[in-house]
Order: C-alpha cells, then sequence, then structure tokens
C-alpha cells in the first residue's frame, strides 16, 4: 500500500491508498521540530483507532515547508523499510515536465494539483487551492504545469486582519446572508467572503482571457465548497486532488522504474 502524505504550512495531511481508493485521510498541524517517532506515533494511533489493516510498502511526499522532509524520510525508512519518493527531487519524476522561467522551482503541492486535475479532467484546467495561500494553478493540454497565481489565504487574511487591528474580533468565515453588515462581525465576514468571491471569480476570468481558450476550473481544499456556493466559477470541486496527483506520480514513477 502507499502512504501519501502532503505537508503544508499549516497542516500535514497522511493518506493511504490500497490502489483503488484511500483508506483514511488523517490530519495533524505542521511542526518542523516533529521527530519522526512522533510522526509514528500519531499515525499508529490514530490506524488502530480507526481498525485500518495497512501494509505500507511505498511512501511519496509533497512539502511546501522543506525542514520537514528529513524526518518524514526518516519516519518513512524507520517504520515501512522505504526509500520515500519527494516531489520536486530530481529522481521523482513527472507525466509531464513544468513549462515555467528557468531556474524556479514550484510548489510540490502545485505538482500535484495539475498531475491530479490533468488524469481526473484533461488540459486545459485552473486548479483553485484554499491553502494557506490561495493558489491559482493552470495546467496546459498536455497535462503540464504551466503557471499560475499566488494570493494570500483567507485564513491569513483574517488573522492579519484581526493582529492589525486592535477593535476588530477574530472570526471564523462563513457565507454572510447579505453584502451590508449590520454589526462589526457582519462587516468582516462580508468583506472577506465577497471580497475573496470577487478575487476568485476575477482572477479565473483574467486567467482564461490570457489563456485564450475554453478552460475547466477546478476547486480543491478544506474552503472550496463555501466558496462554491457564491457561484465563482468552478465546474467540480476536488476534495482529494492533491493526493490523487501524488498516486498518479507514484505509478508514473514505478511504471517508469524509478521506486
Amino acid at each position: 500500500m502507499l502512504l501519501a502524505i502532503d505537508c503544508g504550512n499549516t497542516n500535514t495531511v497522511f493518506s493511504i491508498w490500497d490502489g483503488e481508493s484511500f483508506l483514511c485521510t488523517l490530519r495533524t498541524s505542521t511542526h518542523h521540530s516533529r521527530t519522526a517517532d512522533a510522526y509514528f506515533t500519531w499515525y499508529s494511533t490514530l490506524v488502530k483507532h480507526y481498525g485500518i489493516e495497512a501494509d505500507i510498502t511505498d511512501v511519496i511526499i509533497a512539502s511546501t515547508v522543506p525542514r520537514v522532509v528529513f524526518n518524514l524520510r526518516i519516519f518513512a525508512d524507520r517504520f515501512f523499510g522505504c526509500r520515500p519518493l519527494v516531489v520536486g527531487k530530481p529522481d521523482c519524476l513527472l507525466p509531464v515536465a513544468p513549462r515555467i522561467d528557468e531556474g524556479t522551482v514550484p510548489g510540490p503541492d502545485r505538482l500535484a494539483n495539475a498531475v491530479g486535475a490533468f488524469d481526473r479532467h484533461g488540459g486545459d484546467v485552473v486548479v483553485v487551492d484554499f491553502g494557506t495561500a490561495t493558489n491559482f494553478d493552470v495546467v496546459a493540454s498536455d497535462g503540464a504545469y504551466v503557471g499560475g497565481v499566488i494570493a494570500p489565504g483567507v485564513n491569513l487574511s483574517l488573522e492579519a486582519l484581526h493582529q492589525g487591528a486592535a477593535a476588530l474580533p477574530h472570526i471564523d468565515i462563513t457565507r454572510p446572508d447579505k453584502v451590508i453588515g449590520t454589526n462589526t462581525v457582519g462587516c468582516i465576514q462580508s468583506g472577506v467572503y465577497w471580497g475573496y468571491s470577487g478575487l476568485i471569480e476575477g482572477l479565473i476570468a483574467r486567467i482564461k482571457t490570457e489563456y485564450g481558450m475554453p478552460m475547466k476550473v477546478v476547486g480543491t481544499g478544506g474552503l472550496a465548497p463555501l466558496f462554491d456556493q457564491a457561484d465563482v466559477g468552478f465546474d467540480a470541486i476536488e476534495d482529494d486532488l492533491t493526493m490523487h496527483g501524488l498516486t498518479v506520480i507514484h505509478r508514473y514513477n514505478k511504471e517508469n522504474g524509478s521506486t
């Protein structure tokens, strides 16, 4: 079985893939100082809790936090006896190489999104990924990642607003019933929700215009269903797109002799 690990700036996600479906998905906060033993204690406790029998033979990692990769490598080697594939490293092959400025290193999660989106939807796709940052990933007709947009994430903006303005409370993002707020919380919710809806819709429109041909739009990440309610132009919502991309990358490397 394959253990796919997606380590972001805020959360780290482990998913167990049996070749046909994900048996479970586990989440923990990202800490660069977490040791391999700590990862295994957390992982094995939850797997036992869910009653999952998983004989892990392979591990693939996509990490936007370089400092955690070392301990995740030790985790894979010590507890599963395998050398993990790390997306973005030279020995991890991609089905189609990205076409971006020379010397630029795209985020591993963005590469996985591109591969996953192409596998499920074909080319000419925009992936909108809601994470610590809100990423817009453009996938060409042949499956290559060809660039995109990085905007501040929704929760990051809320936190900055709270920290930068002493009188404004920290709130959870939700879809307000109306645009014009009649109290402080309502005003903030409206500004964040409808403001981000406008940002998403506007950037999608500009990307499509610049790209010059019809494109599908796929939303992913925890807040994608919430913003889908604003009718920003998503054609599909994929809650496991990054993980699916990791399974495709792993399969490609297996078939091409890299693992």
